[in-house]
């Protein structure tokens, strides 16, 4: 007499296998999305002009502080991602030999990108550090 068994399952595949390229393609629409939603409070801030100074400078007013400090710091990060990924995407997309070198242009971005962020949000610290004293 036989017995039966159950098929196999197929192993189920992740979406992200961890390739540099599919992070870099993630993180490259999450900095999109973050950038589009703080010009869209920047448009709303900068309206406040329109119903008074006195409410646009209380709007300012709530932006000094250390939270919004590091946020500041996070949205140079992503911008910078953003602009030098997208580079790389354009080569890529526009240079005949830019498939082939995607993989080290990706390395060459994220060393450019980690180099010109820390002097950004250097820049920022130091700023933020003097204004206080």
């Amino acid at each position: 007499m036989t017995t039966l068994e159950a098929p196999a399952q197929p192993k189920r595949k992740s979406l992200y296998r961890g390739d540099p390229g599919m992070w870099s393609w993630a993180l490259h629409r999450i900095t999109g999305v973050t950038i589009f939603f703080f010009l869209f409070v920047h448009v709303l801030d900068t309206a406040m002009v329109r119903v008074g100074a006195n409410s646009y400078d209380r709007t300012v007013a709530e932006y000094k502080n250390p939270l919004v400090a590091l946020m500041e710091m996070g949205l140079v990060v992503a911008v910078l991602f953003h602009a030098l990924n997208g580079i790389r995407v354009i080569l890529v997309d526009f240079w005949s030999k830019g498939p082939k070198y995607q993989r080290l242009m990706l390395w060459i971005v994220l060393g450019v990108w980690v180099l010109v962020s820390a002097a950004g949000v250097g820049r920022q610290l130091f700023l933020m550090i003097t204004t206080e004293l």
